[in-house]
């Protein structure tokens, strides 16, 4: 059998020398004619090969070669694929040779000063296996014309500069495609054909048809913390998350997916890594990463949630040390601001014409909510001199059997917050009576609450619903026996205020996925307004830890915080006998104005939705204010 190399066949090398590698023009596809060539070919293979002129030796392999060649074919040769790269070279002598088997009907040439297209067939596979839906562009050998194997280069030396080298493979590729007219589809069965390139071609093509690794890597990288000299290296686990994640939130994700599979050890060595990546001082995502890998540390080192016990994160949610950092972030985060901003206009537009407003409230926290009530009160009053000065009376309702209550002297608490602010209604011109009622909520009811005739009851819940235990925690379903307490009241108007989080009853990945996007864009935003260096962005980023991990570890009754998203707010609220009320240009409008003139930062988001006031960062909607009656 004819191997195509010159070492190989002693004929083959005696017929030619180096350097004269033959090129066989296109032929027509006809039959060759009874006895045309079989007798020459036996007569050449038997050793009279060099008493033939160059003719005639070019006419007889002619009229053999028209039983295997065809004028065109553009279907790919897959028997050309290299086992070591779709565009690998093949490495041949320097030397030229040409063999002709006549039993096969194929034929091999090798030049080192000529380079066949079937570099380009290689290339062109290469970049078909890439696009699908691309057309199938291989060029046969035996299409090739001696104008462009001469005019194709011969070899690509590494001084050549990569655009010089793009340059000259697009205008080959374009010169051969508009000289490819005929559309013949037939296949070449020349199966013994062997390509000829070098290293240098197929390394340059497959450059253009594909990104090198080194820019994929570019383009996320998982660089570790500018306080650390770590290297660190990146998780073996499949990854499940969307194609935008960057690299350490990749690895997260893979290490929810191991410690969902139970696989310990995989998830321990993630967060190994990820500490490196992490800095609780760094940019947004290293403060998320770090952030995250504590989540998941105390989910991995927690007892079991059937346990019962009350473990030492939910004393620190609940500690007043972490209620005075979440008025802080009311105060630094215009998404938490104005969301309580809304619920106070609300409350106000609602009451407009009542001279006696009762406020009744789940969770007063530091009354800082009110200050900015009282001083709107008084404002409003000044607008119309003629009418009675504003009487208001807040009831904080505490109920004993929350966690939240049962870690602080909260009765204490309640009357310092009452003395603050009837010392600041004082002086703004404003009645105003504070009192506190500790009771379960299945007592409640107007008697207990001190609701009197002719007063206008207006009901505040923000950010109470979302630390009530619903049914899916306790059959008594406290959540849901608030709202049909407050529903019997009759009152004018509620206001709901929630973070926009699925973290109730989505199970454990998703509410992971949930907690880094929501504080992902948190982080963002405090980044855009306040500094580094102040000490109070600090305490509210440990305060939204707590909170994080709280929502990523805790099961069943050890997870005190359950957000919802606003559908399933409204749903809820629906199902109590609600009624949405919308919040009309009185309410958007000053919010709107306000919100837009917060840094004058374009990655502030505010938006009316499906009933609601909606306050974000870029695409993340955090905070949702909303009206019921």
């Amino acid at each position: 059998m004819a191997s195509g190399f010159p070492g190989r066949d002693l004929r083959g090398g005696l017929g030619f020398g180096a350097g004269s590698a033959i090129q066989v023009p296109p032929f027509a596809n006809r039959s060759e004619p009874a006895g045309g060539g079989g007798g020459g070919a036996a007569a050449a293979a038997a050793g009279g090969l060099l008493k033939r002129s160059l003719n005639e030796m070019e006419r007889q392999h002619q009229l053999q070669l028209q039983h295997a060649l065809f004028l065109r074919s553009v279907k790919r040769r897959t028997h050309l694929a290299s086992p070591i790269s779709p565009l690998s070279s093949v490495g041949l002598s320097s030397s030229s040779a040409s063999s002709f088997s006549p039993d096969r009907s194929a034929f091999t040439t090798s030049s080192s000063s000529s380079l066949s297209t079937s570099s380009f067939s290689s290339g062109l596979g290469y970049a078909r296996r890439q696009q699908p839906n691309a057309p199938d562009f291989s060029f046969s050998t035996a299409a090739t014309v001696p104008a462009a194997a001469a005019a194709a280069p011969s070899c690509v030396t590494e001084s050549e500069n990569k655009s010089t080298m793009r340059k000259r493979l697009l205008e080959e590729l374009e010169r051969r495609l508009l000289d490819d007219e005929d559309e013949d589809e037939d296949e070449v069965s020349a199966s013994g054909c062997s390509a000829v390139t070098t290293s240098e071609w197929s390394e340059a093509m497959q450059r253009l048809l594909s990104p090198t690794p080194a820019t994929v890597a570019a383009q996320h990288p998982l660089s570790p913390s500018p306080t650390t000299s770590s290297s660190s290296t990146t998780s073996s686990s499949a990854s499940c998350s969307p194609p935008s994640a960057t690299p350490s939130r990749q690895m997260l994700f893979d290490t929810v997916a191991a410690i969902v599979d139970g696989n310990q050890k995989a998830a321990t060595a993630n967060l190994e890594v990820l500490k490196r990546a992490a800095n609780r001082h760094g940019d947004p995502e290293q403060r998320l990463t770090a952030m995250m890998v504590a989540a998941l540390y105390s989910r991995i080192e927690t007892s079991p949630p059937s346990s019962g016990a009350l473990h030492h994160p939910i004393a620190e949610l609940c500690s007043p040390e972490h209620l005075e950092a979440t008025q802080m972030l009311h105060d630094l985060s215009p998404c938490f601001g104005h969301a309580l901003l809304a619920a106070n206009l609300a409350i106000l537009e609602a009451t407009r014409d009542a001279s006696r407003i009762h406020i009744l409230d789940f969770d007063v926290g530091q009354g800082r909510q009110y200050m900015a009530l009282i001083q709107a009160l008084a404002e409003h009053h000044r607008h119309r001199p003629s009418a009675r000065p504003p009487n208001v009376k807040i009831t904080a309702v505490a109920d004993p059997t929350s966690p939240f209550n049962s870690f602080s002297n909260v009765s204490r608490r309640l009357r310092m917050v009452g003395d603050l602010l009837a010392k600041l209604a004082e002086r703004f011109g404003v009645v105003l009576r504070f009192s506190i009622v500790c009771r379960r909520a299945a007592e409640l009811d107007e008697t207990t609450l001190g609701c009197e005739p002719g007063e206008v009851l207006a009901v505040n819940l923000a950010f109470v619903l979302s630390r009530v235990a619903d049914e899916s925690v306790s059959p008594a379903n406290p959540r849901d026996e608030i709202l049909r307490r407050v529903r019997a009241l009759g009152p004018r108007v509620v206001v709901l205020v929630e973070q926009e989080m699925n973290g109730n009853t989505a199970p454990f990945a998703a509410r992971f996925a949930e907690a880094c996007g929501h504080y992902g864009a948190l982080l963002e935003s405090l980044e855009a307004t306040v500094g580094r260096e102040n000490g109070k962005r600090a305490r509210v980023e440990d305060c939204l830890a707590r909170k994080a991990a709280n929502s990523v570890a805790g099961e069943g009754a050890d997870r005190i915080e359950r957000c919802e998203v606003f559908g399933k707010w409204r749903a809820r609220m629906g199902m109590a006998g609600f009624r949405p009320v919308p919040l009309g240009p009185a309410v958007a409008e000053p919010v709107k104005s306000r919100f837009a003139s917060t840094g004058s930062n374009p990655g502030f988001t505010v938006k009316e939705e499906a009933g609601g006031l909606c306050f974000g960062w870029s695409s993340r909607v955090l905070t949702v204010t909303s009206a019921w009656r």
